[in-house]
């Protein structure tokens, strides 16, 4: 994985096929995008299995940058307002569970979105309510409903 980081070409029919498709998927959305449903990367396949961990990669071709900067916008927003709800709940083991779970969202974030422009090794982490994932999915959203009782239960219980 590291050799193929550092360098997709070593094996562009290998382990290094999907970096090479997904960066030619991103710079092909340039500023504004090809269209909804008109990237040929994601359409063609030559993205296999483009709705699990490169979805981001979908979303920059047909979307483009603009489409790109407003998804990050957007978990920049869910990122500011799980902080924000974790800093005013009233008791210390909620707001160590708000700021605990919100920042696992964030690496996850993070972590696809550097893994689909090849700043990291492939290692099959989907984007957050944005990617098909199955227990990923249902993991990340348990983790909302957490966040969202934190934000809802601001007491301090008694001894």
């Amino acid at each position: 994985r590291i050799l193929t980081l550092l360098d997709p070409g070593r094996d562009p029919l290998g382990a290094g096929y999907h970096i090479i498709q997904s960066k030619i998927a991103v710079g092909s959305g340039q500023f504004w995008g090809k269209g909804f449903l008109k990237g040929t990367q994601g359409q063609l396949r030559f993205i296999p299995e483009h709705h699990t961990d490169f979805i981001f990669t979908v979303l920059a071709e047909e979307w483009g940058f603009v489409g790109s900067l407003l998804l990050l916008a957007l978990f920049l927003c869910f990122l500011l307002r799980g902080f924000s709800l974790a800093r005013r709940s009233r008791d210390q083991f909620g707001s160590m569970l708000g700021f605990g779970i919100t920042a696992i969202i964030f690496w996850h974030v993070a972590i696809n979105i550097a893994m689909v422009l090849g700043m990291l090794p492939v290692v099959g982490i989907p984007l957050p309510l944005v990617s098909y994932g199955g227990s990923s999915a249902v993991v990340t959203l348990a983790c909302v409903g957490i966040l969202l009782n934190v934000a809802m239960r601001k007491f301090v219980f008694q001894k």
